[in-house]
């Protein structure tokens, strides 16, 4: 079905990513000038239930009809959206959040830029389009997933976007976010190239304290100079985070390694800059926290085992045969074998988020693989045919199992 007729233009990230010389991965686009029925009647596919919104019949491609927005209530559901064949591409454009969002181009190629989002992009600034942003708190989230993206490229945030930020947040604004979109914004950032510029910017506009006062909390609280050279856990967290990126850690690994010390927020001042029991003391806050975003099942499972087992995956050589062995057995190392490597990567990363040390090597992941390997090699069935029955197999297991870990640590100490 033909588009001949119809006032169209690509509009949003396909002009950003094209401009800024990256792939293009979708498009989207914006009828001006035409009715739901005129869409309709060639074929276009409603999908939108709010505004109007199609799928074009060959492509898939979306076509959004052009609307003006008007905030009418508090929170980010609180709009009513017109849309009509009179709504013009610049007032389309007008509601959008960032000046390098609100660009269109025509089918001839030409650029249209009414909120100068070509010179921000030039000036690598992520900056609002109008005072119209405070509408939605979600927006500044984006921002904030925006600044995780292109960070790399050296995007900052512009301070009179900031300050809006702010104002937002001292209005209450933030806290009528509901969970999903919350977890669904941070959940894209951590998968950004640079996912600790998500946390900061939120951090800078005081948005982290109402949405993750457990990591908030972090700042300024001080670590060992001799483990942890960049002292401030905070930070480290946040170094952290950006190793994960470097090991191409999955969802799970980069969520796990973001709250993994979470515990360290509950020591008391006159314990610093030691956090003894910071591991276990961490894992409620994480459990907690999972929760009240209704984090998904894999991301919160290995998200407590991480809080819960990275100091002891760290201290590997030095763990008894018996406590190796729990350290498998907490990590349900023997029904979740897969589950292993995630762990590895998360406190890897975790073990390389500090200052200077970024490159070192972590062989404790070798070694705890080599003791699920020893373990494993180990099955029922010599028992079975040597008659034990019920738990006597389940004893002559772990007895077989320790014994390979004492073997193996006898090896690593020679």
């Amino acid at each position: 079905m033909s588009t001949e007729g119809l006032e169209v233009y690509e509009v949003g990230g396909a002009v950003r990513d094209r401009l800024l010389g990256l792939p293009v991965h979708e498009r989207d686009y914006v009828v001006v000038g035409a009715t739901p029925e005129a869409m309709q009647e060639r074929g276009f596919r409603p999908v939108g239930r709010e505004f109007p919104v199609f799928l074009h019949p060959q492509t898939g491609e979306e076509y959004a009809l052009a609307r003006t927005e008007r905030k009418v209530a508090p929170g980010y559901h609180g709009f009513t959206f017109h849309a009509s064949p009179s709504v013009t591409l610049e007032e389309d454009l007008a509601r959008r959040d960032l000046t390098i969002n609100a660009m269109a181009e025509s089918p001839d190629g030409q650029l249209i830029d009414p909120y100068d989002g070509q010179e921000d992009l030039k000036a690598r600034r992520l900056r609002h389009v109008s005072d119209a942003f405070r509408e939605d708190p979600v927006r500044i989230l984006r921002l904030a997933r925006f600044a995780a993206r292109l960070a790399p490229l050296g995007f900052t945030v512009a301070e009179d976007t900031l300050t809006l930020c702010r104002e937002m947040v001292e209005a209450g604004e933030v806290a009528a976010l509901v969970p999903e979109r919350v977890w669904q914004e941070l959940a894209k950032a951590l998968m950004a190239p640079a996912p600790e510029a998500f946390i900061e910017v939120l951090r800078e506009c005081g948005a982290l304290a109402v949405l993750f006062p457990e990591i908030d909390c972090l700042f300024g609280i001080p670590q060992p100079a001799s483990h942890h050279p960049e002292v401030d856990t905070g930070v480290h967290v946040l170094m952290a985070l950006q190793q994960s990126v470097v090991l191409n850690g999955s969802l799970a690994v980069r969520f796990a390694t973001l709250v993994h010390d979470l515990g360290k927020g509950l020591t008391p001042k006159r314990e610093w800059p030691s956090h003894r029991g910071h591991e276990a003391a961490g894992v409620p806050l994480v459990e907690a926290l999972c929760e009240r975003l209704r984090v998904p099942g894999e991301c919160r499972s290995l998200a407590a085992v991480v809080t819960r087992y990275h100091l002891e995956c760290h201290r590997v050589f030095s763990l008894r045969a018996k406590t190796l062995l729990r350290l498998l057995e907490g990590l349900d190392a023997f029904r979740r074998p897969e589950r292993v490597d995630e762990f590895l990567l998360a406190c890897e990363a975790d073990y390389r988020g500090r200052l200077g040390l970024e490159a070192r090597p972590y062989p404790q992941a070798d070694y705890l693989r080599e003791a699920l390997a020893r373990c494993q090699a180990i099955t029922a069935r010599p028992f079975v045919d040597q008659g034990l029955t019920g738990s006597a197999i389940g004893e002559a297991i772990d007895k077989a199992r320790l014994s390979q870990l004492e073997a193996l640590r006898e090896e690593q100490q020679e």
